[in-house]
């Protein structure tokens, strides 16, 4: 990888990591977000009907979900600058390979080539 490469997608992990940490704080605020109250003029934080608290319970559990989410890809990014910096960004960590152009393009952060990742799936799933 040249060094014009490496500085592109240093420059998009870092365009990726202060947009996640964006993300990150907006999904916050909607997990601790509380429902009710009285600022929508009900004495409790109840909601009144159950279907209510049904759907309150599912909209929390989908913003955990995505706050998780996206805790993780912000850790792999962190990880993927650390290997520019390190000088190993681009190399396969299974087999040490180059990942391909294509392949960072699509996940800067990648840390396997297609084919080791392909295989880890595999060993995942199986």
């Amino acid at each position: 990888m040249t060094r014009e490469e490496m500085l592109y997608f240093q420059r998009r992990l870092l365009m990726l990591k202060t947009r996640l940490g964006g993300d990150l704080s907006a999904l916050e605020e909607e997990a601790l977000r509380q429902t009710g109250g009285e600022a929508s003029g009900m004495l409790s934080d109840v909601p009144v009907h159950p279907a209510d608290l049904g759907t309150d319970n599912y909209e929390e559990e989908v913003t955990l979900g995505l706050l998780e989410n996206e805790f993780d890809i912000l850790f792999e990014v962190q990880e993927a600058l650390n290997r520019v910096e390190q000088g190993t960004y681009g190399r396969c960590e299974e087999c040490g390979q180059e990942i391909s152009r294509e392949r960072l393009d699509a996940l800067p952060y990648a840390r396997l080539c297609i084919q080791c990742a392909w295989q880890y799936q595999d060993r995942e799933q199986g």
